[in-house]
C-alpha cells in the first residue's frame, strides 16, 4: 500500500456523528466481526498480527474527542493489547471523558474477535480490517509451513483514500429528494433481559440451499430473507397490533453505487415493510412487496437523493453553529422518535472472501451487533451463511419462527455454540460504592431532618446540614463520572466550588467571602493543580491545552467582572487572580502557539 502522511485529526463522517450522542448501556453502538479458525488462537502471535495490520490501517489508531460544535477523531499514540475475551459481546467501548481506542481485538478458544465502535467504521471497513488481521495471523502462525503473504487489496490505496469521506465527496446541494411521511411501525415489546444484557443466537445454513430457494422465487437472497423476517415477526403479533406496519431497516453499502476506498462509515438504508391483515396474506404477497421496495429504493439516483438530504441537514447554517451539547440533545431526541419508525433491523454483510491459500485454516466468519431491541446480521464464507440474532428482549420466539419458516421451505439450519465466557464482574465495585455513598448521603439528610423536627422544631438547622451534604454529594458525583479525565474533573470542581460558595454566601446573608477569597483562591489553585496533573501524567500540549485555556479564561473574566461592578469588597484576591490567570494564558500562547492555534481550530471547527 502506498504510505502517505496521516492527518493528525479529522472530522467525523456524516453517519458517525449520531453515534457518540446516542451510545450508552442500552445500546453501545458496538458491533462484532469474528473469524472462527480450525485451531486454537495463540495470544502472542495474534498480537504480532494486530501490530502488522495497524501498519496498513493506521486510521484505527484514533480517539474520539469533543469540540465545541462537533466531535472529532484524533490520532493517538495508544496501542491496543490483545487479550483473552472476558467481557460480554458488544460491551461498551466508547467511554466519555476517557482517552481510549475505539476498537478491541480479543480471542476465545479458536475465535478471533474484532469489536468496534460504529463511529470509527462501518461493516465494510470492519470486514477489511478483520480479513487483514486473520491473514496476518495465519501467515505468522504457519510461516514454517511456507504459507504465502497474499495481498488482499490493491497496493496503491493510500491513507487519504482510507480517510476519505464518501458523504462529502458525493454530496451535491443540487440533488434534492422529497421526504416521505411514514406511519408508525409495529414495535416489538417484551420483558428486557436482566441488566439489559445482550442475548446472542447464532445459526448457520448452506449458501447453495438458500440461494437456490431464493432463485425459485426469482429474487435475491436479501429480498427473500427480508420477507421471511417480516413473516416471522408477524407470527408473534396480536390482532390489535396488526394495525401497525411491520417495517425493517436494511443498511446498504454505498460503495456499490459510489466508488470509494474509504474505511469510514459510508452507508444508507432502505425500509421494506408490509401491513398484515390476519392470515389473509401469503408469503408470496409479502415477498412481492419487499421486492418492489428494493427495486424502487435500491437505485443510484435514490441513494444520491437520500444521501444529499442527510448531508444538507448537517450543512444547515443554524445547525452547524449550534453548540455540541445542544446538537446532542437534538440527535438524542430524534433517535428516540425515529425508533417508532422501525420494527427490527436486518444487516447483510455479504460474502467474506479470502485467498485460497487461507481457506483450509478457516471454519467460518460471523457478525452481530449491539441493539436496543432486535437485530439480525448475516455474512457468508464459502458455503456457510452465519446468522447472528441479537436482542435485549427476553424471548426467542421471532428467531424460532424465522428458522421454522426456512425449514418449512426446505432450508435446514444448525444452531451454533456462541462460545461466550462467564459473566464479567470487573468494574462493578466502583458503581456499587457510588450507589452506597448516594444512599448514605440520603440517609444522613433524612436523619438530620427527623432529629431537627423532633428536638428543635423552631430552628431548622437540618436545612444547612442537608445543603452541605448535597454539596459534598454533587462534588463527588462529578468527580466519579469525570474520573477518567482529571483535567476535566478539575475544571468541573472549579465551577462547582465557586458557584456553590456564591450560592451559600447569598443564602446565609451575603458577606462577600465567596467572591473576595474563595473564587480567586480556588481559581489559582485549580490552575496550579492542572500543571501538576499534566506533569505527573505526562500529557502533551494538545491534551491539556483546552483545559488550561478554560481555567485561565474563567480566572480572568469572572473576577474582572466582579471588580468592575464593585461586587468584591476586598480587591487584592481578585486582582492577583486576574493577573496570574492572564500570565498563565499568555504563556500558553507565546510558548505553545502552534498547539494553541491547532487546538482552537479543532475544538471550534463547525463543518
Amino acid at each position: 500500500m502506498a504510505q502517505t502522511k496521516r492527518a493528525y485529526w479529522r472530522n467525523l463522517d456524516n453517519a458517525a456523528k449520531v453515534f457518540p450522542a446516542t451510545s450508552g448501556e442500552k445500546d453501545t453502538r458496538v458491533f462484532r466481526f469474528y473469524c472462527l479458525l480450525k485451531e486454537e488462537i495463540q495470544e502472542e502471535l495474534l498480537q504480532q498480527a494486530l501490530n502488522k495490520t495497524l501498519v496498513k490501517y493506521p486510521i484505527f489508531l484514533s480517539v474520539l474527542r469533543k469540540g465545541f460544535f462537533w466531535h472529532y477523531l484524533e490520532k493517538s499514540e495508544l496501542r491496543p493489547t490483545v487479550y483473552q475475551e472476558k467481557k460480554r459481546p458488544c460491551s461498551n467501548i466508547y467511554e466519555r471523558d476517557k482517552k481510549k481506542l475505539l476498537f478491541e481485538v480479543t480471542y476465545y478458544k479458536n475465535r478471533i474477535n474484532f469489536e468496534v465502535f460504529h463511529a470509527l467504521t462501518d461493516g465494510t471497513g470492519a470486514t477489511e480490517f478483520l480479513r487483514e488481521l486473520v491473514k496476518n495471523y495465519l501467515v505468522v502462525a504457519h510461516r514454517a509451513d511456507g504459507l504465502a503473504d497474499v495481498p488482499l487489496l490493491p497496493d496503491d490505496i493510500t491513507i487519504p483514500d482510507q480517510e476519505g469521506d464518501g458523504f462529502n465527496k458525493y454530496y451535491s446541494k443540487d440533488i434534492k429528494g422529497r421526504k416521505k411521511k411514514k406511519e408508525k411501525a409495529h414495535i416489538i415489546k417484551g420483558t428486557k433481559h436482566e441488566n439489559m444484557e445482550l442475548y446472542v443466537r447464532e445459526t448457520t445454513v448452506s449458501v447453495k440451499t438458500l440461494l437456490a430457494k431464493a432463485r425459485e422465487y426469482g429474487v435475491s437472497m436479501t429480498v427473500f430473507l427480508s420477507a421471511v423476517y417480516l413473516c416471522a415477526i408477524h407470527d408473534e403479533m396480536t390482532k390489535a397490533q396488526e394495525r401497525r406496519t411491520v417495517r425493517l431497516m436494511v443498511p446498504v453499502n454505498l460503495r456499490k453505487f459510489f466508488p470509494s476506498s474509504s474505511m469510514l462509515n459510508f452507508f444508507w438504508w432502505i425500509e421494506p415493510e408490509y401491513h398484515f391483515h390476519g392470515n389473509e396474506d401469503s408469503f408470496e404477497q409479502v415477498l412481492n412487496a419487499v421486492k418492489a421496495c428494493f427495486e424502487t429504493e435500491l437505485t443510484k439516483d435514490k441513494m444520491a437523493e437520500n444521501m444529499s438530504n442527510l448531508v444538507a441537514l448537517e450543512h444547515h447554517p443554524i445547525l452547524r453553529f449550534a453548540p455540541l451539547e445542544l446538537k446532542n440533545l437534538g440527535i438524542h431526541a430524534g433517535t428516540k422518535i425515529s425508533k417508532y419508525d422501525i420494527t427490527a433491523i436486518f444487516s447483510n454483510m455479504s460474502v467474506v472472501k479470502m485467498p485460497e491459500e487461507y481457506v483450509p485454516y478457516i471454519e467460518r466468519f460471523g457478525v452481530y451487533t449491539s441493539t436496543p431491541q432486535l437485530e439480525l446480521c448475516m455474512c457468508s464464507f464459502q458455503n456457510t451463511i452465519t446468522f447472528g440474532f441479537t436482542s435485549r428482549i427476553d424471548t426467542t420466539n421471532i428467531q424460532r419462527n424465522f428458522f421454522r419458516i426456512l425449514k418449512e421451505m426446505g432450508v435446514a439450519s444448525e444452531e451454533q455454540d456462541t462460545l461466550l465466557p462467564e459473566k464479567e464482574t470487573e468494574g462493578r465495585a466502583a458503581i456499587t460504592f457510588y450507589k452506597w455513598f448516594s444512599f448514605l448521603c440520603l440517609a444522613a439528610v433524612v436523619v438530620t431532618m427527623v432529629t431537627d423536627y423532633s428536638i428543635m422544631p423552631e430552628f431548622h438547622w437540618a436545612l444547612w446540614a442537608a445543603g452541605g451534604i448535597a454539596s459534598m454529594w454533587l462534588a463527588l458525583t462529578i468527580g466519579f463520572f469525570k474520573r477518567h479525565n482529571l483535567l476535566k474533573n478539575a475544571m468541573w470542581q472549579l465551577l462547582i466550588i465557586t458557584i456553590g460558595c456564591i450560592i451559600w454566601d447569598h443564602i446565609t446573608g451575603w458577606r462577600a467571602w465567596s467572591v473576595n477569597f474563595v473564587l480567586p483562591g480556588v481559581s489559582v489553585l485549580i490552575e496550579l493543580s492542572m500543571l501538576v496533573i499534566s506533569k505527573l501524567q505526562a500529557h502533551s500540549a494538545r491534551e491539556y491545552m483546552i483545559y488550561y485555556v478554560m481555567a485561565a479564561t474563567y480566572g480572568i473574566m469572572l473576577p474582572l467582572i466582579l471588580l468592575i461592578t464593585k461586587v468584591v469588597t476586598v480587591t487584592f484576591g481578585c486582582t492577583i487572580c486576574v493577573g496570574a490567570s492572564f500570565l498563565f494564558l499568555m504563556a500558553l500562547i507565546i510558548f505553545r502557539w502552534k498547539e494553541f492555534k491547532e487546538e482552537m481550530h479543532k475544538k471550534f471547527h463547525y463543518k
